[in-house]
């Protein structure tokens, strides 16, 4: 490898980690704010479809086995842990042509690390962002979890774009 592609492959990964970075600490600036701010199930009205409100989910998305009584916390934590450093080495292992997916990969990578930061140091996860409309509601989500479905989404992308990508 020539020291121009070596250099390269460098900068690559230090803008994907430091992205990824970069949504770890926007989540738990976020996070840290609105539970200085607020008690638990506190809301405040933004706009007339989102309000602020501190919320904790002890379970997965859209609070799956938040009710399990505590085992979860350490699944969640192992399952989140192992991801995280498979999609660590995952970008690590990029070409830097594959800019897509090194998108999706680093935004899903920090908010994996922010959701899981909360898991280990309250046992849960603080949600805050509540959009909703008249009745109906979508459950309350966070930053890290704004950059996992967006990160998603820019994977979702590349998978169309390069179907072969993934075949051998």
């Amino acid at each position: 490898m020539t020291s121009t592609k070596l250099n390269n492959s460098k900068r690559s990964l230090v803008a994907w980690y430091g992205l990824s970075i970069f949504v770890i600490v926007a989540d738990q600036v976020t996070k840290h704010l609105i539970m200085n701010r607020f008690d638990l199930y506190d809301r405040v009205m933004v706009l007339p479809f989102f309000d602020l409100v501190r919320a904790h989910n002890s379970g997965a998305a859209f609070s799956f086995l938040s009710d399990a009584g505590g085992w979860q916390r350490i699944f969640f934590v192992s399952i989140s842990s192992v991801v995280s450093l498979v999609l660590a080495v995952w970008i690590y292992r990029l070409e830097s042509r594959q800019k897509i997916q090194a998108l999706g990969l680093s935004l899903v990578l920090g908010g994996a690390l922010g959701n899981l930061y909360d898991r280990v140091a309250y046992g849960y996860v603080v949600d805050f962002l509540l959009f909703y409309y008249v009745q109906y509601s979508f459950p309350a989500f966070n930053v890290a979890d704004s950059a996992i479905t967006v990160g998603a989404f820019f994977l979702i992308v590349d998978m169309i774009k390069n179907p072969q990508a993934g075949k051998s």
